[in-house]
C-alpha cells in the first residue's frame, strides 16, 4: 500500500494516461451508490419539466447541451482545473480565492446551497479513505466553517492528490453531472430507460468537446450565461410539488 501511494504522487498531472487505481477511484465517486446526495437534485431542470418544456427525449438533450455549454464549462469545469493546478503548487489562497468565486457566480440560492451541501458530503465520504494532509487540511477549514466547502473545488482537490489527470478530471465531472440530470428526467416526465440511454449517448460527443474547449479557458473566462437555468432554480422551491431538492 505504501509504495502504491508513492506511485500516485509520483504520477505526472501533465499527461492524460490514469494509473489503474486512479482510475478506478474515479469511478468509485461516480458510482450511484456514492452518498453525497447528487442524484437529489435537479439544478432547475424540475422547473422546465413542470412548465412542459422538457417533454421529449431532444427536449432533454437540448437542455442538458444547454446547461453543459452555458453553465458548466464556464463555471464549475473552470473551476475544477483551477483548483486541480492550485492544489498541486500547495496555493492555499488561490484556493480560498476560488471558493469564494465559486459561490459567487452561482446566481440561485438553490445552486448554492446545492453546491456546498454536495461538497460537504463530498469531502465526508472521502476523508476515510484518503490520507493526504492536504486534503485533510481543506477538511478542517470546512469544519471549523471558515470557507464553505463547495464541490468543484473539493473536486479539483480530490482529483489532483489522487493522480487523476486534468483533463480526466474535468471529462468524468461533466459526464457525471449530465448523467445525473439524465437519470432524474427519467425518473419525473416520466422517461423510458432506453430514452435515457439514447439521451446520454447523443451527449457524449458534446461532453468530449466540452472538455477540449475548457482546457483553453481561464479564470478570464468565468461567466454564467444560462440565465433561464439560473431563474428556474430560483422559481423551484415554488412549485406545487417537488422530486428534487434543487
Amino acid at each position: 500500500m505504501k509504495r502504491q501511494k508513492e506511485d500516485l504522487n509520483n504520477h505526472s498531472s501533465t499527461v492524460d494516461t490514469l494509473t489503474d487505481f486512479s482510475l478506478l477511484q474515479l469511478f468509485q465517486i461516480h458510482d450511484s451508490g456514492f452518498p453525497i446526495g447528487s442524484y437529489t437534485h435537479s439544478y432547475g431542470m424540475e422547473t422546465y419539466i413542470q412548465n412542459d418544456l422538457i417533454r421529449t427525449k431532444e427536449e432533454l438533450v437540448d437542455y442538458c447541451t444547454s446547461y453543459l455549454f452555458q453553465n458548466m464549462v464556464h463555471g464549475d469545469a473552470i473551476l475544477i482545473q483551477e483548483a486541480f493546478d492550485a492544489t498541486l503548487e500547495k496555493d492555499v489562497e488561490k484556493l480560498l480565492e476560488l471558493e469564494e468565486l465559486c459561490g459567487a457566480m452561482k446566481l440561485a440560492k438553490e445552486s448554492r446551497d446545492a453546491s456546498v451541501n454536495v461538497g460537504r458530503q463530498f469531502i465526508r465520504t472521502i476523508s476515510p479513505l484518503q490520507d493526504d494532509l492536504f486534503l485533510a487540511e481543506w477538511k478542517e477549514r470546512i469544519d471549523s466553517q471558515s470557507i464553505k466547502g463547495h464541490y468543484a473545488i473539493l473536486y479539483g482537490i480530490y482529483s489532483a492528490v489522487t493522480g487523476t489527470s486534468k483533463r480526466h478530471a474535468v471529462l468524468t465531472f461533466l459526464y457525471a453531472t449530465l448523467s445525473g440530470l439524465i437519470q432524474n428526467a427519467v425518473r419525473s416526465v416520466p422517461f423510458g430507460q432506453n430514452t435515457g440511454v439514447q439521451a446520454m449517448h447523443k451527449l457524449i460527443g458534446p461532453i468530449t468537446e466540452a472538455t477540449e474547449f475548457v482546457s483553453t479557458l481561464t479564470l478570464e473566462d468565468i461567466s454564467n450565461n444560462a440565465l433561464g437555468i439560473e431563474l428556474a432554480s430560483m422559481q423551484h422551491e415554488y412549485l406545487f410539488s417537488r422530486l428534487f431538492i434543487s
